[in-house]
């Protein structure tokens, strides 16, 4: 996922086994004919920012991903227990001796909400959809691994039927990778993967026009377990289940309804007088006084992402490494993580989180005497005749703080001025998929737990890397890794490849995250989730 921002054993070895695997401020909605013996159970939720929108193949962000992993479901979804895998629209799957086709085999109840069945087509559909040019998805790379994917996205390609996407059957997808894919599983669970109506979107405006209103409450048409009921822009989001869905016996909450609050002292008021089961976050100022008085409230769950600040290098003197990198070693991450943050988050010295067996082999070593002789050897002793720099941030008290310590920070240790810039969710996001900004602050939480989904964000193809930078190299010992089937000389390349960024520094590596916030006692099934959110559908509430 993305997911740009909030948004098991080590992959490598759960990848190869999963080969083997088949497998309150809303209005309760009414009661279905199952529940009309007991009241509705609504689950309310604190989702942060207003999200950008709901189509799967355009959304970054964790406030989207959060909403459209319950209206919509892919091949596979998360398992209950939040690792691994469990069957989705395809009840099982197998793989070619050659390891490079995958075939599903679709559920006959599959439909979509408006009780259209959903096919194979309906998927081939929907990647050509993703892979359009004119769409500009900035998630279709992902797909690049498909044979012909990328020729098709980048227009050299005109015929999809050439590329690895088939329906040889109604209810029977098939798909041609390049190469072996032993962590394919996981990788599914990304939106990007999901089927979209296309019956339903080229009603509204053509296949490649992004932000049409398909995705309006009354319009959208999904297959997950939950409908879109009601959108009231800038406040909350319903869904109630969906009677359509395949295993619609067993969603247990009637309806969630996604608060977009993202000033955190409002969502834990909200959260207090009872308007809230789960928070997105918590003031990092009251986590030590529900740490000592209401213990069972509070979540500190680990996260797969790593926050971090882009570089624009299309922007001097930041096209300038030793400017970058002067910048990075006087960055005081402990003070970040104990002063501000308050959670147990881990400094980053390197881009990708360490998990499993993968560590770094490269680290930053923050020097302030080497931070001002480099800056000094770039031009700017002390500062002198460096420009005034702009830092980017989205709301939020926890990225405010941040940023003002880094100012801080970069004018008394280095005499490097910053101005701070914040913009609304929507704004921000613009701002970064455009480059119209200095540096900015970024997060990314993974789609799967594995060094490539970090990396791959910094390929020059990639259609969320924002900064610039393209480095055949890295490009090159990417997809070399990607290729490569043991699974030890895989971490190899991908140490050589962090320690790229670390030489590089596209983005400067702040701390990797904790997902900390609150969660009613009510609230039953609530997995620890590496990668951010649950599946709503396993989630119960106690009567």
């Amino acid at each position: 996922m993305r997911a740009h921002f909030f948004r098991c054993p080590s992959l490598f070895l759960l990848s190869t086994a999963l080969l083997f695997v088949i497998a309150g401020c809303a209005k309760a909605p009414p009661p279905s004919p199952e529940t009309n013996t007991r009241a509705a159970k609504v689950l309310n939720v604190g989702n942060g920012a207003e999200p950008q929108d709901l189509d799967p193949q355009i959304i970054t962000g964790v406030p989207e991903n959060c909403i459209v992993s319950g209206l919509f479901e892919g091949l596979v979804i998360r398992h209950p227990s939040g690792a691994g895998v469990a069957p989705g629209v395809a009840e099982r799957w197998e793989t070619s001796p050659d390891g490079l086709t995958w075939t599903f085999y679709l559920r006959a109840n599959a439909r979509w909400s408006d009780g259209t069945p959903l096919v194979a087509r309906d998927f081939v559909r929907s990647y050509q959809r993703i892979l359009t040019p004119a769409l500009a998805a900035e998630n279709a790379y992902n797909l690049y691994t498909v044979v012909g994917a990328e020729d098709y996205h980048k227009g050299k390609l005109a015929d999809f039927t050439q590329t690895g996407f088939s329906a040889p059957a109604e209810r029977i997808l098939a798909i041609r990778f390049k190469h072996p894919m032993p962590a394919l599983l996981e990788t599914l669970r990304g939106a990007y993967w999901f089927p979209v109506p296309l019956h339903v979107i080229e009603k509204f405006a053509p296949l490649e026009r992004k932000g049409s209103a398909w995705t309006r409450a009354g319009n959208l048409v999904g297959n997950g377990p939950f409908v879109l009921k009601k959108w009231l822009v800038g406040q909350a989001i319903t869904v109630e289940r969906s009677p359509t869905y395949w295993n619609s016996v067993a969603v247990r909450p009637d309806a969630v309804v996604f608060h977009a609050v993202d000033d955190s002292n409002a969502e834990e008021r909200m959260f207090r007088s009872g308007q809230l089961d789960v928070t997105n976050t918590i003031p990092t100022d009251k986590i030590e006084g529900y740490r000592r008085d209401h213990p069972a409230l509070l979540r500190i769950d680990p996260l797969y992402g790593t926050y971090f600040f882009r570089v624009n290098l299309g922007h001097p003197p930041l096209d300038d490494v030793r400017v970058r990198r002067a910048l990075a070693l006087v960055i005081d991450r402990d003070a970040i993580v104990t002063r501000i943050l308050r959670a147990g988050q881990i400094p980053a010295l390197h881009f990708t989180p360490p998990y499993g067996d993968f560590t770094p082999s490269v680290t930053l070593t923050p020097d302030v005497n080497e931070a001002r002789r480099l800056l000094a050897e770039a031009g700017y002793p002390e500062g002198k005749d460096l420009r005034r720099i702009e830092f980017l941030y989205n709301t939020s008290e926890m990225h405010k703080s941040i940023a003002e310590a880094v100012q801080q920070m970069w004018k008394t240790k280095l005499g490097v001025d910053v101005v701070l810039r914040n913009e609304e969710w929507k704004v921000y996001l613009d701002s970064t998929n455009s480059e119209s900004y200095d540096l900015g602050r970024a997060g990314w939480v993974g789609d799967f737990a594995d060094p490539h989904d970090h990396l791959n964000l910094l390929s020059s193809d990639g259609g969320n890397n924002h900064t610039g930078y393209a480095n055949p190299d890295f490009d090159r010992l990417l997809q070399t890794a990607l290729q490569t089937r043991d699974a030890g000389a895989r971490l190899d390349f991908y140490r050589q490849l962090d320690a790229m960024v670390t030489r590089d520094l596209p983005v400067i590596p702040i701390f990797f995250y904790k997902r900390v916030y609150l969660l009613q006692t009510r609230v039953k099934n609530w997995p620890a989730e590496l990668l951010g959110f649950p599946e709503w559908q396993y989630l119960d509430l106690a009567d």
